[in-house]
């Protein structure tokens, strides 16, 4: 059974025209927080939509480098910042 994260966010407008979102997740005892640079015309659930589509993918991208594997698809991303609490 996959224990589904619990994610709560806050969005600033930024004078670029940009959202500047702040979240955090909740997983059981582990609890991180992070950063997602987004249009500003994003409801609330295409933001979390995104935030769960890019938790995913860096999942993916670990598992590739626990293999030693590099896939092309494998980038840095600087509109997606995440730490641990």
């Amino acid at each position: 059974m996959k224990n589904i994260p619990d994610i709560h966010f806050t969005a600033k407008p930024l004078s670029s025209g940009n959202l500047q979102v702040k979240f955090y997740i909740h997983q059981g005892q582990k609890t991180s927080y992070g950063y997602l640079l987004t249009r500003s015309d994003c409801s609330e659930e295409e933001i979390l939509d995104e935030i769960k589509k890019r938790l995913a993918r860096r999942t993916e991208s670990r598992l590739d480098l626990l293999r030693f594997t590099f896939k092309n698809h494998w980038k840095d991303d600087h509109q997606f910042f995440l730490y641990s609490a």
